[in-house]
């Protein structure tokens, strides 16, 4: 590479925005295939280890600011990777896992049997709301103003990355939302596994229009079962 073509590279770099998408680690829940929506269960040793193993691959990212679901497996995982540099967690509530409603606390086999089919119909249809709960159509919309309002807050955020510390099926929401995937598109996104992250970026210098690119899903991990 020339260093023209370098100080070129370098130049566009220094204008992308990249926001990490890091799903918390394992809870026993998890590892039991029960439904946690906003239960607040906290992680496993194993879920601590990978909080740290990610820590440990994320402290590189050049990151301004970690913002966590102030649920505990989310806010504990992104405790982790506080510790690896200077920066605050920052709890913020939108970032919540889906309420599952009437389905939080039971296992998939109890689902399957109390409500059969709904739960194929749910990993399906994007509006399809668990009894109690919400759609993932409603997660995206609650959560996409978090980004939103980080555009216009975050002048600095050209040329470095924010990390968002959140659950599985929110990040899926979300990614999708910021994406402005068709709602009959958004089950092509599927499950994430503890500790596994979603990288975008945008481009571009508007902040009306960021336009979204997926750069990674699922990153540093095994292709996991659609939990959430």
């Amino acid at each position: 590479m020339s260093l023209a073509e370098h100080d070129a590279r370098t130049h566009r770099n220094a204008r992308v925005r990249t926001l990490i998408l890091l799903r918390h680690g394992q809870t026993e829940w998890n590892a039991a295939d029960r439904m946690q929506g906003q239960i607040d269960t906290d992680l496993t040793e194993l879920g601590r280890r990978q909080a740290k193993e990610a820590a440990r691959e994320l402290v590189s990212r050049n990151a301004i600011a970690l913002i966590s679901s102030d649920l505990r497996r989310a806010f504990d995982t992104a405790s982790a990777l506080a510790e690896y540099g200077s920066l605050e967690v920052v709890p913020e509530p939108r970032l919540r896992e889906t309420s599952l409603g009437e389905w939080e606390g039971l296992t998939h086999l109890d689902v399957d049997a109390g409500y059969p089919g709904a739960r194929a119909e749910w990993r399906l249809d994007a509006a399809f709301t668990p009894p109690g709960g919400e759609s993932k159509l409603e997660v995206g919309a609650r959560a996409l103003p978090v980004v939103r309002e980080l555009l216009v807050e975050r002048q600095d955020w050209p040329g470095r990355s924010i990390i968002l510390v959140a659950h599985g099926g929110l990040i899926a929401a979300l990614t999708a939302a910021l994406l402005d995937l068709p709602a009959k598109n958004w089950p092509a996104l599927g499950g994430l596994a503890n500790t596994s992250w979603v990288q975008l970026s945008s481009h571009v210098e508007s902040i009306e229009q960021p336009a979204w690119r997926l750069d990674v899903w699922n990153a540093a991990a095994k292709v996991a079962p659609d939990v959430l």
